[in-house]
């Protein structure tokens, strides 16, 4: 999975969001690293959506614009549960190896 996928998945898991919401929940999680672009978010998001991974919400209007809401369907949920055991046991991997260079590192 890539990680602007599995960033948008982990936005969505605390609660549904629209799109700037997610853009926003993105740039908070990954400390400013990765920033979507619409046209990205969107394109990421129909294709989650065939996945089944997330799914619409609701519709709001705020101001004369309609937000669309998505959320993280239970598929998803399997997926981002499934991708971050895949990114512990990698990162537990890696921690090994380095304590075996470097006494001391935690």
């Amino acid at each position: 999975m890539r990680e602007p996928t599995f960033l948008i998945l982990t936005a969505l898991a605390g609660c549904p969001r629209h799109g700037y919401g997610i853009v926003q929940e993105v740039k908070a999680l990954s400390e400013g690293r990765v920033s979507l672009l619409t046209g990205t978010l969107y394109t990421a998001l129909d294709r989650l959506a065939a996945e089944e991974l997330v799914e619409h919400d609701r519709d709001e209007e705020v101001d004369g614009r309609v937000r669309h809401y998505y959320r993280l369907t239970a598929r998803g949920l399997t997926a981002l549960t499934a991708e971050t055991a895949r990114l512990r046991q990698l990162t537990g991997a890696a921690e090994t190896r380095l304590r075996a260079l470097r006494p001391g590192i935690a």
